[in-house]
């Protein structure tokens, strides 16, 4: 449409917002004449998109790291902190890691970050020095340079571990414990935390002591780098109970949670437990923790006839269980067996189921544990006569636990 003595905006001078539209519009509307009321009406536009256009600042979402999140480390000095989220309006993203390593302070330099336009998902790895806890920051850029920023303020590079097995693996200490350090965190599946009892992330609910602030502190004070926890144990279980999902176990444990009758009625594992487990590991990653400790083997222990397995049965099942999990986790994973078959004073350990344990590291399918039996009555709660670990049998496990992983770790560590 044209009206007397004025040119068409919509052949001559484009709509749209950013410098350059401005300059051609601008150019148009002096080659007309008169210019005044056409020139206010380009200014007024391209002004206008380009005030909204820098209100639209970004907005960042971050999903890795977590608060308290520890990554594993690769070696002695170097890991990475994988950072990912997303940011809408942004043109690009940075990322940066302060603090201080175990080879002292760290450069702090931007890094930029993959910027997947399509979908405005970001990713990237930020190599590190072992340490922490470290400060993240996150920026996220608009196309006129207005930026928005946000802060994970504790990021650890460190040791990460899965701990798992029957209830002395889980919280059924007699006094939950608190971390000394304030350097150890657990995994619950969702969230990072501190780790002071009761461990979140079991899949039996347990709501009292266990021996993963003690083993903590003593790894992180002598390894000075952040140690993580996922805690996925379940108390009163049997081997067969871990089983993956229609395994045959033949004989039902003492207690019958997870195990089934299949269409042909033998007895198999249902595989709830098994698959909990194999969740956090997937949660972690490849490569995303250290080692995983298992400590089970009361509940196979001096059962009664009708719930027994002999120790060549309980030997071949964790051989299942232990190459089953690392065939779905698609890495060759450590195991370390603790030796647990304590019941109470009068009933201290099972040799065969010992030995079977035994058998695990001699036969290089698994890395030795702690002897956990050697914990008599002065550990063990209700003055000695039970099974679960006292306040000072929770803290003497640990210790023991974090001997025994030390040793492995200064083989590898270079």
């Amino acid at each position: 449409m044209k009206m007397e003595g004025y040119t068409s905006f919509s052949a001559e001078v484009p709509v749209a917002c950013g410098i350059l539209p401005l300059v051609t519009a601008l150019k148009t509307a002096m080659r007309t004449l008169p210019v005044k009321l056409q020139l206010t009406l380009v200014l007024i536009t391209a002004i206008s998109c380009i005030s909204a256009r820098a209100q639209k600042t970004p907005t960042l979402t971050v999903t890795a790291p977590l608060e308290y999140q520890v990554f594993q480390r690769s070696s002695r000095l170097h890991g990475a902190i994988l950072v990912r989220g997303s940011a809408l309006a942004a043109a690009h993203v940075e990322a940066r890691v302060e603090g201080t390593s175990i080879e002292g302070q760290l450069p702090g330099r931007w890094q930029r970050l993959a910027l997947d336009q399509a979908n405005k998902q970001f990713s990237g790895l930020l190599p590190v020095i072992a340490g922490g806890f470290y400060r993240v920051e996150i920026k996220a850029t608009n196309i006129v340079g207005q930026p928005t920023l946000l802060t994970i303020r504790n990021v650890g590079v460190g040791e990460v571990f899965v701990i798992t097995g029957q209830s002395n693996s889980t919280n059924y200490g007699e006094v939950p414990q608190t971390i000394q350090t304030g350097m150890v965190t657990s995994f619950s599946g969702t969230e990072w935390v501190l780790a002071n009892d009761p461990q979140p992330g079991v899949q039996d609910n347990s709501r009292k002591g266990s021996f993963i602030p003690s083993f903590g502190d003593a790894l992180y004070r002598r390894y000075h780098v952040p140690i993580g926890i996922a805690s996925v144990g379940h108390g009163s279980t049997s081997v067969r109970q871990w089983l993956p999902a229609d395994t045959p176990v033949h004989v039902m444990p003492a207690m019958t949670r997870y195990i089934k009758t299949d269409p042909d009625g033998a007895l198999v594992s249902d595989g709830t437990l098994f698959e909990g487990m194999m969740l956090r590991i997937h949660q972690l990653g490849d490569h995303g923790f250290r080692a995983l400790l298992w400590h089970q083997g009361e509940s196979d222990s001096h059962q009664p006839a009708e719930h027994d397995i002999d120790a060549v049965t309980y030997r071949s099942m964790m051989v299942t269980l232990i190459q089953a999990s690392r065939k779905q986790a698609g890495w060759d994973f450590p195991w370390f067996v603790a030796q647990a078959t304590y019941h109470a004073p009068d009933d201290p350990s099972c040799p065969p189921i010992r030995d079977a344990q035994r058998s695990l590291w001699q036969g290089d399918l698994a890395i030795e544990g702690p002897d956990t039996d050697a914990l008599t009555a002065p550990y063990r709660q209700n003055g000695g006569k039970g099974t679960h670990f006292n306040d000072a049998g929770l803290k003497a496990h640990g210790l023991l636990w974090a001997d025994k992983v030390s040793q492995y770790l200064d083989t590898i560590l270079h």
